[in-house]
């Protein structure tokens, strides 16, 4: 009767049994009727919104895709912003391309031109004084146009410090410019497991006069190096060993971020400085239990939980668009190669380290992003490949750009630790009934084993209670009282109950603390 029913609402005619016609015909009519009246009681009125609709990434952030040449393959490592409006493109083959009117709102009146080609894995580019510098594989180069023919056709080697012997896990990030005039780097090892080429796991700067600095020992398989608002340098390191997951880390002379297979560098000249190597930490122990015993030991500033916040962590770009870009000021946007997202990272500093919070914020890129870069008038580039490891997005390469709508989605803008728990704030006001509630939060912790092996599990979990929930006068901030806290865990939280003071959810109801060291009570 089904099939028949849906067959004739089709247009299709069916022969149907002598003497049971009239029944038929009252069964099929009765069907129709009771789908009509679903249809018209269910659906809303012509021209009013649906107050059931809820709200996704696409209504605040739009995704324009940019088309590139017909048979050009344009795997982006590196995005830099031109002085004279242009956006150059670093690619995964070893060139570079210009972008002309590259903010335009149709992407498909870009005009790609190649600048540069026969380099190697380009993954840093960096303007200054009219020379572009880039960071490949086996050094830092600088390349100009002295002709003015849109071709660059000058190539200078600036430093080249470290040594390659071909694997194809040698990768090399380059950050822009500090504010000294420093470029910094970090190079993946061997295989990304070991240190077997000079200064592989190591992170480092290169002074305006060319001379190369190593400064950091521990680095494994970085996926990219950029600063925040205060200039400091971080970079995002992957799942492997002696890294449980993937995680942004800061950069600190004279620290170690973790893999000991670098340690054999510490002899050679340019980083007898940095002193005796520290101690090799203990496989099968916890990073903060480490951090204890060895002094240089820099903790992961904070954790990406894998297969929850992606799977390997790439660029960074910290938001300094005083506003263009939504809210988030000073916070840092994070790219994921696997996942094909973006996420953002609220950082602070407790005991003189920094560590924070990562929250969701954009999926649906083509391909797996690697370089992310914000550009003058406030949008974010990103661009991807899937090469050698395949990503969520499903094309092979891609260059898109992120552009905010002027709307501001109901968020959990910044989560800061306290003594006994954690503050909110929102991007808006919140609705207090709901805010105010215990039943409307969820919180949950785990670590990761810091061992020699690849990876690890989420392991020693806990369930701490909340105990309390205070709303600000203002209803843009909860404070949350907390029996439990654990030092050295991420701490999961889902506000899933919290809706805004127009009724709206979160956007993104879950939010990953890396509770590195809890907050001392203030003196009163």
């Amino acid at each position: 009767m089904i099939d028949r029913l849906s067959c004739a609402g089709a247009g299709e005619s069916k022969a149907e049994p002598q003497g049971d016609n009239d029944m038929h015909r009252l069964v099929r009519w009765s069907a129709l009727s009771l789908v009509f009246l679903a249809i018209t009681t269910s659906a809303p009125a012509q021209g009013k919104k649906n107050p059931d609709k809820k709200p996704t990434e696409d209504d605040y952030y739009k995704i324009l895709r940019f088309t590139p040449p017909p048979a050009e393959v344009i795997e982006p490592g590196a995005i830099e912003i031109m002085p004279d409006g242009k956006v150059a493109v670093g690619t995964r083959r070893g060139e570079i391309w210009m972008i002309d009117n590259a903010y335009a709102s149709d992407p498909t009146q870009a005009k790609f031109t190649r600048f540069a080609h026969g380099m190697h894995e380009i993954l840093g580019l960096a303007q200054k004084d009219g020379w572009l510098y880039v960071t490949q594989r086996p050094d830092i180069s600088r390349i100009k146009d002295t002709n003015g023919d849109g071709k660059a056709d000058v190539f200078e080697v600036v430093t080249e410090g470290w040594e390659i012997n071909g694997d194809y896990h040698e990768y090399a990030f380059g950050s822009r410019f500090d504010k000294s005039g420093n470029l910094w780097f970090v190079l993946c090892l061997t295989g990304s497991f070991n240190s077997n080429s000079k200064f592989r796991g190591w992170g480092g700067k290169v002074t305006p006069e060319g001379k190369f600095v190593p400064t950091t020992s521990g680095v494994r398989s970085p996926g990219g190096i950029s600063f925040n608002a205060e200039g400091e340098v971080f970079y995002t390191d992957n799942q492997g060993p002696w890294n449980g997951a993937c995680g942004l880390k800061h950069l600190v002379v004279g620290g170690f971020v973790g893999h000991p297979d670098s340690f054999k560098w510490y002899k050679e000249k340019e980083a007898r400085y940095l002193g005796d190597p520290p101690l090799v930490p203990k496989s099968g122990s916890r990073i903060m239990t480490e951090a204890k015993r060895i002094p240089q030991l820099v903790p992961t500033s904070v954790i990406f939980p894998y297969g929850k916040m992606g799977k390997s962590a790439s660029g960074i770009e910290c938001d300094l668009t005083e506003g263009k870009f939504g809210l988030f000021q000073k916070q840092l946007f994070v790219a994921d190669q696997s996942d094909s997202i973006i996420m953002r990272v609220y950082l602070e500093k407790v005991n003189g380290r920094y560590q924070g919070v990562c929250f969701p914020f954009r999926e649906g890129f083509g391909s797996g992003v690697v370089p992310i870069r914000f550009a003058k008038d406030g949008s974010l580039f990103a661009g991807g490949t899937n090469r050698g490891w395949g990503s969520r997005g499903n094309k092979p390469f891609s260059l898109e750009r992120l552009v905010w709508t002027g709307k501001t989605p109901f968020e959990i803008h910044e989560m800061h630790a306290q003594p006994d728990g954690f503050e909110l704030t929102f991007t808006q006001p919140v609705d207090p009934a709901t805010a105010g509630k215990i039943d409307s939060y969820k919180l949950q912790t785990f670590t990761y084993i810091y061992q020699a092996s690849y990876g690890s599990p989420e392991v020693d979990p806990t369930t701490p209670r909340i105990t309390k929930v205070e709303v600000a006068a203002d209803n843009k901030s909860v404070r949350l009282h907390v029996e439990g806290l654990q030092e050295g865990h991420v701490h999961d939280l889902t506000a899933a109950g919290v809706r805004s003071a127009d009724g709206l959810p979160l956007l993104h109801p879950k939010a990953y603390y890396t509770l590195n060291y809890i907050p001392a009570a203030k003196k009163k």
